[in-house]
């Protein structure tokens, strides 16, 4: 076989057979072209938006429930409608030892603020956190570092800004870090400072300052705002949840069927959602792009079995000077995996191109929206040997049209 796809002759003849109707043969072609294409622009624009998705939230535990306590809505073991169901570092605990699948369990508290410094102030939200924030949702610095267990420990004083109350409170190029500011007239050393996040899930933080240290500057005992749950992979974060939910009600004399006293935002499902989307989208892109190569593929068929027919006077000479059935065969599939495969790459280099373009047009800048949109080498070549499969099987209707006309027939043929 290796030997007849070297032989000049064989390609002689597929060069000849094309020559003698070349826009027909070109026009044959662009089915094949165009369902390449598509599947190439296609699948390498759901990874650009897959990259996007990466890129805002690949620092993001995205397996995360955050949990506060808002006003119930049922009366229950006494106590009346309407009161302010309070979370404490109990409760924290109390999920990390009962609830299974649980990974993480971060207490957060915030409140709003006078900060100073110098002449200048500002009104920012300041939050008291643990170093497992900068675990489940990375902050990335311009300088310094973030809050760690020592500052726990210690009660320190001390300070991560973002950018925002950085801008407002010190200079342009100002070194910011060991500089001191005033938080509800207490004096705190600033220690980091954030680069803006592509994300902010949960309510917005402008400082944070060690959990300890807020709880003692606004008199807050083990009482906690709200918690940030993560679930191991392996668990369902929906079940979890609920789970999470009905014990918390359970440590707090909340009813049962109290849907309003504890509020609740799944990220975990949402980004579930995303997910799926693009999983549904590069099915839909593989099946449409697929369905395009096969309409494509059965035009070259088609247009085989009129060449075929043409060269009916030709295959029978061959015949009778004793050329068999299989060689007949062959050369028709070769022909038609030649079309197929020739279509094909110039499909992909021209979505190639079409990537490029569309990296060009909305892959830069704040508002990207595809980033780096591009397929693998793995997909190019799966996408080649489905051309190569196609491109047989569908030669091998003209082939066997070809080998079944006899060839005494095949020679009165006019």
């Amino acid at each position: 076989m290796l030997r007849f796809l070297f032989d000049r002759d064989t390609w002689q003849e597929v060069y000849d057979s094309f020559s003698k109707n070349k826009l027909r043969s070109v026009l044959t072609m662009v089915g094949v072209w165009w369902g390449i294409l598509l599947l190439i622009a296609l699948l390498g624009s759901a990874r650009g938006l897959e990259n996007n998705f990466n890129l805002l939230f690949g620092d993001f535990a995205t397996n995360s429930v955050f949990i506060w306590g808002q006003s119930t809505g049922m009366p229950f073991k006494g106590f009346q409608e309407n009161r302010q169901v309070q979370l404490t570092l109990g409760d924290t605990k109390k999920i990390e030892e009962n609830i299974e699948g649980i990974e993480f369990v971060v207490p957060r508290s915030q409140n709003q603020a006078l900060v100073v410094r110098d002449f200048l102030s500002g009104s920012f939200r300041v939050a008291g956190d643990y170093p497992l924030l900068d675990l489940v949702d990375k902050k990335h610095l311009m300088n310094g570092r973030f809050i760690n267990q020592n500052d726990i420990n210690n009660k320190k004083k001390v300070a991560v800004l973002s950018e925002e109350v950085y801008k407002q409170l010190f200079e342009k190029n100002e070194d910011a870090i060991g500089k001191y500011i005033q938080i509800n007239n207490s004096v705190f050393t600033v220690i980091g400072l954030l680069k803006p996040s592509n994300i902010n899930l949960g309510p917005s933080t402008d400082i944070h300052i060690p959990f300890t240290t807020f709880q003692q500057l606004y008199n807050r005992g083990n009482k906690i705002g709200f918690m940030m749950l993560t679930v191991k992979p392996e668990y369902d974060i929906v079940q979890i949840e609920q789970d999470v939910k009905l014990l918390l009600k359970n440590l707090n004399n909340i009813h049962p069927e109290d849907n309003r006293a504890l509020g609740s935002a799944n990220a975990g499902k949402e980004f579930a959602k995303v997910t799926g989307f693009l999983t549904g989208m590069q099915f839909l892109t593989w099946f449409v792009g697929i369905a395009t190569l096969i309409a494509g593929v059965f035009a070259i068929g088609n247009i085989l079995l009129i060449t075929v027919k043409e060269r009916t006077k030709e295959i029978g000479v061959r015949r009778a000077l004793g050329a068999t059935p299989f060689e007949i065969k062959r050369q028709i599939v070769v022909e038609a995996v030649f079309l197929t495969l020739v279509a094909g790459i110039f499909g992909i280099i021209s979505g190639g191109w079409i990537l490029i373009l569309v990296n060009k047009l909305f892959g830069h800048g704040e508002d990207a929206a595809i980033i780096n949109p591009s397929v693998s080498i793995a997909i190019v070549f799966v996408a080649l040997i489905i051309l190569i499969i196609l491109g047989t099987l569908i030669g091998l209707i003209p082939a066997f049209r070809a080998t079944s006309i006899k060839p005494i027939e095949a020679l009165r043929e006019e």
